[in-house]
């Protein structure tokens, strides 16, 4: 018997598949043209290590029996520039990830074209409201972070493996093994400290935290900063397809 296809999406067209590619799980979604998603979001583990051709494979997988889409979305754990990987600190194979042609490998894979971001910038531009200086800090396996003026993404600096406090990065001090090791009240209190610093180097008007960990934030904070939802590490990815902001994202 001849395999069903799946039905047509729901919502108009055109669908964007989207994938948040994280250091502790890999997730996918259905978009419509308005960044709605019309297929319920699909999530497996991020094997480890994870080099590219492995990653693929997983995608591939986990897009099984999505309905047709008409292209691709991609938030990389990373530093990325014109959809070619710079950096992959927490998939356990830099070497392999170093210039990697993420968004090329994505369109031959899925023979649809593909973008990719770096995956707190996708985030942030789920969530931004395009007024002023805006910053996203994503709480998971590591700590990534997206800034973003009047809804353009600034030129994008590794900023999460810059020193926060002492010997430790954004990424070492916030991220899930340091959760683990301190727990979450001394965890909530680097939180803390790492907004203080982002306030007085970035000046933000808005700052959000996302990401997988954002639930164990505890605690009254400034009036400035929000937690926001984790599903905008997908519902972003359509901004991905407004030309005006993958442009800004590559000036």
């Amino acid at each position: 018997m001849a395999k069903a296809t799946p039905a047509p999406a729901p919502g108009p067209s055109p669908h964007t598949l989207a994938f948040d590619i994280g250091g502790t799980g890999l997730k996918a979604a259905l978009l419509d043209a308005q960044g709605e998603m019309v297929f319920p979001h699909a999530h497996i583990p991020t094997p480890h290590p994870c080099p590219p051709e492995t990653l693929l494979a997983k995608l591939a997988e986990l897009a099984h029996g999505f309905p047709p889409y008409d292209r691709i979305s991609a938030g990389f754990p990373g530093a990325v520039r014109h959809g070619v990987v710079l950096t992959a600190p927490n998939l356990g194979a830099p070497e392999a990830w170093h210039r990697f042609p993420l968004a090329e490998a994505l369109a031959a894979r899925f023979h649809r074209p593909a973008r990719v971001l770096n995956d707190a910038e996708v985030q942030g531009l789920g969530v931004i409201k395009g007024q002023g200086m805006e910053v996203i800090l994503t709480l998971g396996t590591g700590a990534g972070i997206g800034i973003f003026l009047d809804g353009a993404v600034s030129p994008h600096i590794e900023l999460s493996q810059h020193p926060v406090h002492k010997k430790y990065t954004y990424d070492t001090y916030l991220g899930a093994a340091a959760l683990e090791k301190v727990g979450v009240r001394h965890w909530n209190r680097r939180l803390r400290r790492a907004i203080d610093v982002l306030a007085r180097v970035t000046l933000f008007d808005a700052l959000y935290l996302g990401g997988g960990n954002a639930h164990h934030v505890r605690g009254e904070l400034p009036p400035q900063v929000t937690c926001v939802p984790n599903e905008a590490g997908l519902t972003g990815g359509i901004a991905l397809w407004r030309d005006e902001v993958w442009r800004a994202a590559h000036a």
